[in-house]
């Protein structure tokens, strides 16, 4: 990933973790693994970084995630509550001190009145509990996926630097 912003958005994130002794996994719908690529973009993220999934499909939240069906049904895949239920799963399943999850509507179609395209949430788990933040971003479908890593990135850097994640001592 080429963008020198989420490039130094991992980094600041990378030393705060390496600095910390702090591990981050991900789980990831709408960005497809665009998170995972950006940390993974960076040499040194074997130091922190234990690994990421790709739940796109609702079925593959439930079935690999955890996510509750009831959830996915009340709320649908693109809510808060599916956001911290993937956050928390990830952050459970790797073993991590920090977990992000984010999950959206990408465009360019999808979207609804309720649910419109570029809707997103990001969710940042650790011992300490679960933080979520919804954004509506308004580009194409490459700006929106990107403005998300950025969103799941900027999260991850503010959980890791505000000392809630715990930093092994």
């Amino acid at each position: 990933m080429a963008d020198a912003e989420l490039r130094a958005l991992v980094e600041r994130l990378q030393g705060l973790c390496l600095g910390r002794h702090l591990t981050v996994a991900v789980a990831e719908s709408c960005t497809g693994g665009l998170v995972a690529a950006a940390i993974t973009d960076v040499p040194g993220s074997s130091g922190y970084f234990l690994g990421g999934m790709v739940a796109y499909a609702d079925e593959a939240k439930a079935a690999l995630l955890g996510v509750p069906e009831a959830a996915l049904a009340a709320h649908g895949a693109v809510s808060a509550q599916v956001a911290r239920a993937m956050a928390i799963a990830a952050r459970d399943r790797f073993g991590a001190s920090i977990a992000a999850s984010v999950t959206g509507i990408a465009g360019p179609g999808g979207g609804s009145a309720g649910k419109p395209i570029g809707l997103t949430y990001v969710a940042v788990a650790d011992a300490d509990g679960v933080a979520v933040r919804r954004d509506v971003w308004n580009g194409d479908r490459d700006t929106n996926r990107r403005a998300s890593v950025r969103a799941v990135l900027l999260s991850l850097v503010e959980r890791a630097g505000s000392g809630l994640a715990g930093d092994g001592t």
